[in-house]
């Protein structure tokens, strides 16, 4: 499966680090709110939160390749019932994040970034590549331990505390998203802790 996607966490990484990224989870409006009420408060909470809203550009980026991949996947014919509905579960969650973050950068005055199109997302990700139920599911098994690898490697770069919660809700989310499809794929959990990071 390692010609579908780069699923390298330390590539992974690399890429949310060049992209500055933190994200947040679903259902965070009301704690965005108060969050971003305070962000102009101060030199040292504004600056803080300019920081925090290029960091989160990044994560919309990756939400939205998420969000095209679970589509494009889900829309190929290649998912039995059972695993399609859990594929739009997930599918959902990555909206949310996406909505959330979306919300919190233009609250904080910036312009949330735009999706690619699905032709860039295909050949980015090699979706085209994907011909069996289990090709999608390690696809996106490697897609959300990627993620959530990035994530956990992103905490330290997270300037507010309480967006720093929301950070760590998302990454929690695509832990169990990871946690499910490689159960589903048949893959391995390692023996040693620290399975992410």
């Amino acid at each position: 499966m390692t010609d579908l996607i780069d699923t390298n966490p330390q590539t992974r990484r690399a890429l949310f680090r060049s992209a500055g990224v933190v994200a947040a989870g679903i259902g965070m409006a009301g704690i965005a709110t108060p969050l971003l009420a305070g962000a102009g408060k101060t030199t040292k909470k504004s600056t803080t939160m300019s920081s925090d809203v290029s960091v989160m550009q990044g994560a919309l980026a990756l939400e939205h390749e998420g969000i095209a991949a679970y589509r494009i996947a889900g829309g190929s014919g290649l998912l039995s019932k059972g695993v399609l509905d859990v594929a739009l579960v997930f599918l959902g969650h990555h909206q949310g994040h996406r909505d959330s973050l979306a919300k919190l950068i233009a609250a904080a005055g910036g312009k949330p970034v735009e999706p690619k199109t699905d032709d860039e997302y295909i050949k980015e990700l090699n979706i085209a590549s994907l011909k069996s139920e289990g090709d999608v599911i390690k696809f996106a098994a490697g897609l959300e331990q990627g993620a959530t690898n990035a994530y956990v490697g992103q905490l330290a770069a997270i300037k507010d505390h309480q967006l720093a919660h929301l950070f760590g809700q998302l990454g929690t989310d695509e832990a169990v998203h990871w946690a499910i499809l490689n159960n589903a794929a048949g893959g391995t959990i390692q023996k040693a802790a620290y399975l992410f990071g």
